[in-house]
């Protein structure tokens, strides 16, 4: 058995987070967390759960090559990398996926208030990613 894989749907100030059971079959929201401390959330996640690969969103389509996110996402990886090198590290499209974050949330029928926790959408984005990029949508 291989693992878990983690999706992320990055943020300057917080990032979304989804996860594969081992089986590879169901993606679950994670958590949503400061961006500033994702690798500390790493840390401690990994120790508890064996995880070999991870798939970023990847907002690249539209974007400037200087675009401040795109940076922002390419010392992640690198920081990744240098820590934990046996991790897969995959980049797949995250266009649109905060928008259809909301229309499921919206669906749902969750509250209006609820419906406005900006954590909750990038959670179900991170999902989004994670799915589309197994092929389950």
């Amino acid at each position: 058995m291989k693992g878990r894989i983690i999706g992320i749907d990055y943020g300057s100030k917080r990032t979304g987070l989804a996860v594969t059971d081992p089986l590879e079959i169901i993606v679950s929201p994670l958590e949503t967390v400061p961006t500033e401390t994702l690798i500390e959330y790493f840390e401690n996640y990994f120790c508890r759960e064996k995880v070999y690969k991870i798939v970023i969103g990847d907002p690249s389509v539209g974007l400037p090559e200087d675009h401040p996110n795109l940076k922002a996402i390419k010392k992640l990886v690198h920081s990744i990398k240098a820590k934990w090198p046996h991790l897969d590290i995959v980049h797949h499209d995250e266009a649109f996926t905060s928008e259809r974050a909301k229309e499921i949330i919206y669906k749902s029928g969750i509250k209006k208030m609820k419906r406005r926790n900006k954590a909750l959408i990038d959670k179900i984005s991170a999902v989004l990613i994670l799915q589309d990029y197994l092929g389950h949508i």
